[in-house]
């Protein structure tokens, strides 16, 4: 229940009273466990965490072309956004909120590691495949354009005057749509 209180409300809006009613069980119990909210919140933020840090470093560190792993970033995060609707929301709201913690993320034993997907863009780019393109700014393009659309879902949706079926067709459709509009601004001609 703990999760479930910490995705909706974040650390700050989170209450242990909460926490401990949907859980059915005493607060001081949980103060017993945990000793105190931010010792809860820590354990509840590294598991989930640990959903989404695996899912980045795999694509981006695996043997495939560039241009699969943009392919499978796209297809795999708009699943697992379906799969954890909150979570993407929840790490961005606390990473901003706490960019302290972000720090001890970082020592996580699947934090993402970027290096390899940077050389591997390098080589791509010497072997004429790609056009010169810094690999940082390639990976914040990709994550950028494939996360945008699910946090920003309320003002995307009022531009658009889309309602949530609608918008879910267009994400829908987006999976294979932001895919190809990396890969085509990236490919040498």
């Amino acid at each position: 229940m703990a999760k479930k209180v910490f995705l909706k409300k974040g650390m700050a809006g989170a209450r242990m009273q909460e926490i401990a009613d949907k859980s059915k069980i005493n607060k001081s119990l949980i103060h017993y466990y945990f000793k105190n909210k931010q010792t809860l919140y820590e354990i509840v933020f590294n598991e989930v965490f640990s959903v989404i840090a695996p899912q980045i470093d795999i694509i981006i560190n695996d043997d495939s072309t560039i241009e699969d792993k943009i392919r499978n970033f796209t297809s795999n995060y708009s699943s697992f956004r379906q799969q954890h609707p909150d979570l993407s929301n929840f790490v961005i709201h606390e990473l901003n909120e706490n960019p302290d913690f972000f720090q001890k993320l970082k020592s996580h034993s699947k934090f993402p590691n970027i290096t390899k997907f940077k050389l591997q863009v390098d080589k791509e780019i010497h072997q004429g495949k790609l056009i010169p393109i810094n690999g940082e700014q390639l990976f914040i393009n990709i994550i950028s354009l494939n996360i945008f659309p699910f946090i920003a879902e309320p003002f995307i949706r009022g531009i658009t005057n889309c309602d949530q079926k609608t918008y879910k067709g267009l994400l829908k459709v987006r999976r294979t749509e932001v895919a190809d509009f990396i890969i085509n601004s990236i490919k040498h001609k």
